[in-house]
């Protein structure tokens, strides 16, 4: 299993889950978070109200537990869906999940995502 970690622009998350959820992938989690990184557009609707002296941006964290063999697909849906073309558009960090467990049906492993 992997945790696919993705950091997409606010305006571009609609598009991302919908794409996703298209391709069989509903269960995912959002956070809201502000960094900082290198931005060449000029929207203004993405830069941080609060950390205004780090040049701060606002971006969604997408997080999405999933088999090793749709890490791949998952990863394709998000570049596809969360592109702008300017520079700033996010990135997609994948990290290894050594087991998870559904605390509702004690289900382990692959059976709790």
């Amino acid at each position: 299993m992997k945790l696919v970690k993705a950091y997409i622009r606010h305006r571009k998350a609609e598009e991302v889950y919908n794409a996703l959820k298209q391709e069989g992938y509903c269960c995912m989690t959002f956070v809201d978070c502000e960094g900082t990184g290198q931005y060449s557009d000029q929207e203004k609707d993405h830069i941080s109200d609060k950390y205004p002296f780090a040049e701060a941006y606002r971006v969604i964290k997408l997080e999405i537990l999933a088999a090793d063999e749709h890490v791949k697909k998952i990863i394709d849906t998000i570049k596809q869906n969360g592109r702008t073309g300017y520079q700033g558009d996010g990135m997609v960090s994948i990290s290894p999940v050594d087991e998870v467990y559904k605390i509702r049906t004690d289900e382990v492993g692959i059976l709790a995502i």
